[in-house]
This record gives C-alpha cells, structure tokens and sequence, in this order.
C-alpha cells in the first residue's frame, strides 16, 4: 500500500500504524520532500513524489505492486486561502490523478475529506450524513468537489475509494500544518513549554475535533470494512469530541493550573472555523462499518500531556515545537 504526503500530521503516524499491522514490507510511504529525519524511510520503502507527475506516480505504483492508495497529499484551510489557485491545482488534480491510476492499475483508494465541505447554510448542531453543503473555503471546494468526483469514479468504473470527513485533528507526534483547527494541537505544545498561549480563534468557537489514535484507526477500519455493507462511501461523518478554546484550556488547568491562555483573533481562520459544524452526527459511520471512536476530552488531555511531557523531559521535542 501506498501512503502520499507521508511526512504530514497524519500521513507520518498512518504510515507507522500501517507498518505495524500489515508489516513494514508492505507499505511504500512517499511525499514531495526527502524525508531527513529517517523516522519513515528506516522503516520502509520511501519515494521522493510529486502527485501532480502522472508518469513519476505511475511508475512508483507499478514498480511496488500497489493495490491501495492512502492519498493524504493536500494543501489544509488557512493555507489554501492564502493561495487557492494552488490549493485547487494540488488538492484536484493530484486527486483526479491518483483515481485514474487506480482506475488503471485496479487499486482502492482513501480519500480523507473534512469538516470543511460544509458551510454557513449547513446546520451546525448534529450536522447529518446527507446535508446541504455550500462551503465558502478554498479548502471546502476542493473537499467537497472530492467526494463527487470520488463517486464518480466508483460509479463510472467501479473504483474502489471510500472517505471520511475528518474534524480537527490532534496530535503529540507532529505539529499540524496550516490548518483551521491547528490550535486544538498548539495549545498542548505552549502549555508544557511556556505554560501561556495565545489562541487565533475566539474563546466560545465549538469544532469537532479528534485524537490521532481515532483518526488512524478510522482510515483503517473504514478500508478493512465489508464493501456490500457500505450505503455510503465519500464520505462518512465521523465525530469523537467537541468543545471551544475555553473549554479545552480549563481541561488542560486541571493538569497545570498556572497556565494562562490570551485570544488574538484571526480573522481569516475565524471565518473559517465559524462556517463549519459544531459538531457532526456520525451515526451513519457507526451503523455501516462500526466506527467507534476511544478517546473524548478528558482522555486525550491527559493523554497529550503526559507524552508531552515525556518528551520535553527526554529532550525530544524539536526547536519548532518548541516555539
């Protein structure tokens, strides 16, 4: 199987959960950077890829005998906004071209898609499966033209490919990269550091967000699942926890009660994380393929600090991390 944009939030940790589950011979992880830190490519085979190179992507899957496409590859919210013209051109065509390849060489794909396919007319509070969807995000767009194209792609010629929209994404592998919900990570970094943070979306602004070790067990679980049982494929819903800068920074003071939190908005990522749910209904997810997510809140605070701190103390955060 091959993982695109492996050296991303999570491509970096799916690809080491693939590594263990189906051995590490069996996974082929590539992105568009040399990976310097060797954390991948002492595992397993590593490709040099830029996704929007037909012929170079071909031929990495045919040389390796690919018959799955984990395809992460992508550029997140608030940088997308910065640049859409780049955002459409590598989040759409390197997808359209990862779904003719498979068409080609008969591979099933993973398609991550987002909270970001919805908008301001979407309703907000237990945002359905099947829904109005007019996203006002770059980002948005290009998730949301995804999934069509995605079932198109399985209507047309069969394709294999299946999603799930994810809700922020939290982490203590790897900082996050451009994203709307990037704070949800920060704040864990700045609380073992500094013990302050000053956060870019207001105090009382709700997201659906999620721990890592759910994330990787979605994309898993939702590829190991029985195709005949699947009414949905691009994509599920899939939810675990909601809650506000607020409500996180008091979760995270039951840990360290010196730690102070200051808002400074940004207004582009406000208008963002104010256009998407507060949180999604996922019982569609829950019904066809068993999703059933580990950690809420309390969970994956204490979880994030203690491996935050083992890290600080050993000396293993890097100097980005840091800041």
């Amino acid at each position: 199987m091959l993982v695109t944009g492996s050296l991303g939030q999570i491509g970096s940790e799916l690809t080491v959960a693939l590594g263990e589950r189906y051995g590490y011979g069996n996974v082929i992880a590539s992105d568009i950077k040399k990976d310097s830190s060797g954390r991948l490519s002492n595992r397993c085979a590593f490709e040099i890829l830029d996704v929007l190179s037909f012929n170079d992507y071909k031929e990495v899957v045919r040389k390796h005998g690919i018959n799955r496409i984990y395809h992460l590859a992508a550029v997140l919210s608030a940088i997308a906004e910065s640049d859409p013209q780049r955002a459409w051109n590598i989040n759409m065509e390197g997808l359209n071209k990862t779904l003719e390849i498979a068409r080609k060489q008969k591979c099933s794909i993973f398609f991550p898609s987002s909270i970001g396919v919805f908008g301001p007319t979407t309703p907000l509070d237990g945002t359905p499966q099947d829904t109005i969807m007019r996203p006002t995000s770059m980002y948005g767009v290009t998730k949301l033209s995804g999934e069509l194209l995605c079932d198109y792609y399985h209507r047309r010629y069969g394709v294999d490919v299946r999603g799930a929209r994810y809700p922020g994404i939290i982490s203590n592998g790897m900082l996050p990269g451009g994203g709307t919900t990037d704070y949800a990570v920060e704040i864990f970094y700045a609380a073992v550091m500094k013990k302050k943070y000053t956060c870019f979306l207001s105090e009382d602004t709700y997201l659906d967000m999620m721990y890592m070790p759910d994330a990787i067990k979605a994309a898993i679980d939702l590829m190991e699942a029985d195709a005949g049982k699947l009414v949905h494929r691009n994509s599920f819903n899939i939810s675990a926890m909601h809650f506000t800068p607020g409500e996180i920074t008091r979760e995270i003071q039951k840990h360290l009660p010196g730690f102070v939190i200051k808002y400074q908005v940004d207004p582009v990522r406000q208008a963002i994380a104010d256009s998407w749910p507060n949180y999604m209904d996922d019982s569609a997810a829950r019904i066809e393929w068993g999703w059933d997510p580990e950690y809420d809140l309390e969970a994956m605070t204490a979880d994030m600090l203690r491996a935050l701190e083992e890290r600080r103390s050993k000396g293993t955060l890097e100097p980005e991390q840091q800041a």
